[in-house]
C-alpha cells in the first residue's frame, strides 16, 4: 500500500511543508526503546517491560506517560534528560535513507521547509548535516510534549502562510493531534514512532509508507 489520502482539497497548492523530527526523518526509535528504561531508573517511573513496547507503540502521548507512571510535573525533566543523552550518543543516530534527497527536492521546488520538534537545534542540526537543514528555513526546538500545536500557529504566523496551504508531517498521533489543532493538514509516516494501524486509525489527511512518496505528493499539486 502507498500514499493514502482522506479528503485532499482539490485546488491546494502547497506552500510551507512542515516536518517533525524524530522517527520522521531521523531514526530515532532503537536508540530511544534501548535507553528509556535507563531513564526510567534515575526518573522513578515504570520501566518497558518485555513485550510492551508494540502495545505503546499504538498508544498516544497521554496514555504512554500514564502507563510509565510519569507526572506532568517530571515530564519535561525526563525529556531535557533525553536530549542531553541524545547529544553524547548522536554519532550513533542517522537520518532516514532519503531524507536529505527529499528536503533538498523540495526546496528546489520553492517550497518553504520547516522542522517542529521536541529534540533540539543541536541534535538536529549533527543529524541531517549542513545540506540538508540549509534547505530548512524555519527550525523550531525544544517544544514540549503537548506544544506543538502553539508551536506550529507561531510558525504559520512568522512565515505569513495561510493554515490551508500547510502540512505538517510527522510519525506519532500527537503529531496528527496538534496538525488539527493549528488547522493545517495532517500527514503521518509508518517508519517512525507509533504503529501504522494506531496512526490509520486517527484518521490524519495523508498516509505515507515510503520517504520517496512525499515529495511527489507534495509536489504533484503544484505543478497541476
Amino acid at each position: 500500500m502507498g500514499t493514502e489520502l482522506r479528503e485532499p482539497p482539490a485546488a491546494i497548492r502547497w506552500r510551507l511543508v512542515i516536518f517533525d523530527f524524530d522517527g520522521t526523518l531521523a531514526d530515532s526509535f532503537p536508540w530511544f526503546a534501548e535507553v528509556l528504561n535507563d531513564v526510567a531508573a534515575r526518573w522513578r517511573f515504570r520501566p518497558v517491560a518485555e513485550g510492551d513496547t508494540e502495545r505503546l507503540r499504538g498508544a498516544n502521548a497521554r496514555e504512554i506517560l500514564r502507563h510509565l507512571q510519569v507526572p506532568g510535573w517530571k515530564a519535561p525533566l525526563v525529556a531535557r534528560d533525553l536530549r542531553r543523552r541524545m547529544t553524547a550518543d548522536i554519532h550513533r543516530i542517522q537520518a532516514f535513507p532519503g531524507a536529505e534527497a527529499l528536503l533538498l527536492q523540495l526546496h528546489a521546488a520553492g517550497l518553504t521547509l520547516a522542522i517542529v520538534t521536541s529534540n533540539s537545534a543541536h541534535n538536529v542540526r549533527a543529524v541531517l548535516g549542513a545540506p540538508a537543514l540549509g534547505a530548512v528555513r524555519h527550525l523550531q526546538t525544544g517544544v514540549s510534549i503537548h506544544g506543538k500545536a502553539a508551536r506550529l500557529r507561531r510558525l504559520l504566523r512568522s512565515a505569513g502562510v495561510n493554515a490551508e496551504t500547510a502540512v505538517y508531517i510527522g510519525d506519532e498521533l500527537r503529531d496528527i493531534e496538534a496538525a488539527r489543532a493549528a488547522r493545517i493538514t495532517a500527514a503521518a509516516v509508518t517508519w517512525g514512532y507509533n504503529r501504522a494501524d494506531a496512526l490509520r486509525g486517527a484518521q490524519p489527511d495523508l498516509v505515507f509508507e515510503r520517504i520517496e512518496d512525499l515529495a511527489s505528493c507534495l509536489l504533484a499539486r503544484n505543478r497541476a
